[in-house]
């Protein structure tokens, strides 16, 4: 694709998103909660991913993989915290984060700050996969976007069975206040953050097939990714809490890796 219609469609895809983040801050403004962000996070990329492969036209086997590993993914995650939200309603982190301005009347715009920036972040999160498919056309599959397959295979599959290991272990009563060892979580205390990562990185690999110049204008997807997981609102934020409300949960994380998965210390 010419770098002019790269750029429209680019932007065509930024007002897409904003017009959409505009609607999802209005309603968490209308229903008193915003933590169905994390359902809209996965989602909205596989949108991107989707819009982008339909504007291109004639789509290669290179684009229409980088598309569905997107995709896919997306649509995975969504679901999944879309349930977990409708199930088990507001995410005590923005409850938290939020309380004081709902009690002073302004959760409305704090709600559109909230989606606003989530938008930009978002985005750029999402730039392997739209420069991806963008820059890939009717190309076919080589070694680097091959190697990104398996990566984001790995990383789907650590995703998928942590979460369904995870729900499993909620959905025991007996389990109540227990902290989960077991399976995936026994190698690694976040085998879904560990899944995500694998994902986008396998993403960005196969789009870095196209060329250096998408591979370092995409990178900032990945390693803002990596980050935030590791380093920011992910892991930090859910083990303070989890170590707060649940007594063994300091000695898992003595014993467990924090992310890479690996053998647990005796």
């Amino acid at each position: 694709m010419p770098e002019s219609a790269m750029t429209l469609t680019l932007l065509i895809n930024a007002a897409a998103l904003a017009a959409a983040m505009a609607l999802f801050a209005w309603t968490a403004a209308r229903i008193g909660d915003v933590s169905f962000i994390d359902a809209v996070w996965g989602a909205a990329m596989a949108a991107l991913a989707a819009l982008s492969w339909a504007q291109l036209g004639e789509s290669g086997p290179r684009a229409s993989l980088i598309a569905a590993m997107a995709v896919i993914w997306g649509a995975r995650l969504g679901w999944h915290l879309y349930t977990r939200w409708r199930a088990h309603g507001e995410d005590a982190r923005y409850a938290k984060m939020l309380g004081k301005l709902r009690r002073e009347g302004k959760y409305g715009a704090a709600a559109a700050r909230v989606f606003a920036v989530q938008a930009v972040l978002l985005y750029v999160t999402c730039l392997p996969a739209q420069l991806g498919v963008l820059a890939s056309g009717d190309a076919g599959i080589g070694p680097l976007a091959l190697a990104g397959g398996a990566l984001w295979l790995i990383g789907f599959g650590f995703e998928a069975i942590g979460d369904h290991q995870l729900n499993r272990f909620r959905a025991d009563p007996a389990n109540k206040g227990a902290v989960l060892n077991t399976g995936l979580w026994r190698y690694t205390r976040h085998p879904n953050y560990f899944g995500d990562a694998c994902v986008w990185w396998g993403i960005w690999l196969a789009a870095a097939e196209a060329g250096w110049l998408v591979a370092l204008a995409s990178l900032p997807g990945p390693l803002f990714l990596t980050f935030t997981l590791t380093r920011w609102s992910g892991k930090p934020l859910l083990e303070k809490g989890l170590t707060a409300r649940r007594p063994g949960y300091a000695e898992y994380v003595r014993r467990t890796s924090g992310f890479i998965p690996w053998p647990p210390k005796p």
